[in-house]
C-alpha cells in the first residue's frame, strides 16, 4: 500500500464588496495614502459592513465557493477545520455552524485559534486527519471578520487589517504530492505585543472594559514587526535547508499577508525573484486567518501540478511557522 499524503484538491474565496481605501482612512485618522503604502504595501481593504453578519457568514460563502467551484458534495466532507480570531460567540463553535450551513451533516468541526497562523497550523492539522488514513475530505477554512475587532480611531491597527475568508479542501494523494514537512513553533514572549486584553477569563467584559476600548486589538507595532520579520524568515529558510531545496527549486512562496516589507524579507531570505512571491495586500490588507487561502484562490490559475510551494505566518502569541507542500493539480481554465 502506497504512502498517503495529504493535498489540496480545491480552493475557494469570498471577499465583501464594501472597500475601504486608505483615502478614506485619512477622513478616520491621522495618516495618508503615501505612509500607510511605503510602510505597509496595503492600498485598500474589503469590510463586511452588516451589523448583523459575523465570521461565519464569510467563511460560509468561501465553503459554498469551493463546493461550486469543485463540484463537491457537502455530505462526503467528514471533517471542517474553522481556523480564526473572531469567532462568531464564545463557546459555540463557529465551525459547527459553518458545517451544517453548508449541508456537510456527516460532518464534524471545531475552531482552531493561532492569531494569523491559524490557516498555516490548520494545514498541519488537516493534514495529519488525512495522513490517518481515517478521513478523506477534510475542509479547512481561514475567515476573519476582523472589522469587528479594531478600533477606528487607532492608526497603528485600522490601516492594517480587513475581512476576508478562503478555503481548501485536503483529500489523500498517492503520488508523493501534497505537504511534504512543515516547521511550526510559538513563545509566549509575544503575549503582550499583539492582543485583545479583555473578553477572556482572565480580564472578563464589564462597563470599564468597553468604555476602556480593551475589546479592540491592540499592538506594539515595532515589536510585532522585528519579531514577524525575523522569524518568519527563520522558519522558511529552515524548511528549504532540511528538504534540500534551493532557491531555483522553489516555485511559489505563498507568505501571510501582514505587512510587504515583512513579506520581502523573508522573499529575501529564501533568495526568490519577485516573481514567485504571491501577494494580494495591496487589495485585502491583512485578513488575518484568510490571507494564506485567499492568495492561493487568487493565484490558483498560475499554480502548476507538482510546483513546490512555500509557505510561511506569523501571529500574535506569537506563533509562526512555515509549510512546505507540492502543489498536486492543475486549475481547469475552461
Amino acid at each position: 500500500m502506497s504512502t498517503i499524503t495529504a493535498a489540496i484538491t480545491a480552493v475557494g474565496s469570498y471577499v465583501p464588496d464594501f472597500v475601504l481605501t486608505n483615502k478614506e482612512l485619512e477622513t478616520m485618522v491621522d495618516t495618508n495614502d503615501e505612509w500607510i503604502t511605503t510602510r505597509t504595501g496595503i492600498k485598500e481593504r474589503r469590510i463586511l459592513k452588516d451589523a448583523d453578519k459575523g465570521t461565519s457568514y464569510l467563511a460560509i460563502k468561501a465553503a459554498e465557493d469551493l463546493i461550486k467551484k469543485a463540484n463537491v458534495d457537502p455530505l462526503t466532507i467528514d471533517m471542517i477545520i474553522m481556523a480564526t480570531a473572531t469567532p462568531d460567540m464564545m463557546v459555540a463553535s463557529t465551525g459547527v455552524h459553518v458545517a451544517s450551513s453548508i449541508g456537510a451533516t456527516n460532518a464534524f468541526s471545531y475552531d482552531l485559534q493561532a492569531a494569523c497562523s491559524s490557516f498555516l497550523y490548520g494545514m498541519s492539522t488537516a493534514a495529519a486527519y488525512i495522513q490517518s488514513g481515517r478521513y478523506k475530505k477534510v475542509l479547512l477554512i481561514g475567515a476573519d471578520k476582523m472589522s469587528s475587532i479594531v478600533d477606528y480611531t487607532d492608526r497603528s491597527t485600522c490601516i492594517i487589517f480587513g475581512d476576508g475568508a478562503g478555503a481548501a479542501l485536503f483529500e489523500p494523494n498517492h503520488e508523493g504530492l501534497g505537504l511534504q514537512d512543515e516547521y511550526l513553533r510559538s513563545d509566549s514572549v509575544g503575549r503582550d505585543f499583539l492582543k485583545i486584553p479583555a473578553g477572556g477569563s482572565l480580564i472578563p467584559a464589564s462597563e470599564e472594559t468597553v468604555k476602556n476600548r480593551q475589546h479592540n486589538i491592540m499592538q506594539d507595532g515595532k515589536t510585532v514587526f522585528k519579531f514577524a520579520v525575523t522569524n518568519m524568515a527563520d522558519a522558511s529558510e529552515t524548511i528549504l535547508k532540511r528538504n534540500n531545496l534551493t532557491n531555483e527549486q522553489v516555485n511559489w512562496l505563498v507568505p501571510h499577508q501582514a505587512n510587504k516589507r515583512i513579506i520581502d524579507a523573508t522573499a529575501g531570505r529564501m533568495n526568490l525573484e519577485d516573481s514567485k512571491v504571491l501577494m494580494n495586500i495591496e487589495r485585502y490588507g491583512n485578513t488575518t486567518s484568510a490571507t494564506l487561502p485567499l492568495v492561493l484562490a487568487d493565484f490558483e490559475h498560475v499554480l502548476k501540478k507538482g510546483d513546490n510551494v512555500i509557505f510561511a505566518a506569523f501571529g500574535g502569541g506569537f506563533t509562526w511557522g512555515s509549510i512546505f507542500l507540492k502543489w498536486a493539480y492543475d486549475t481547469n481554465k475552461n
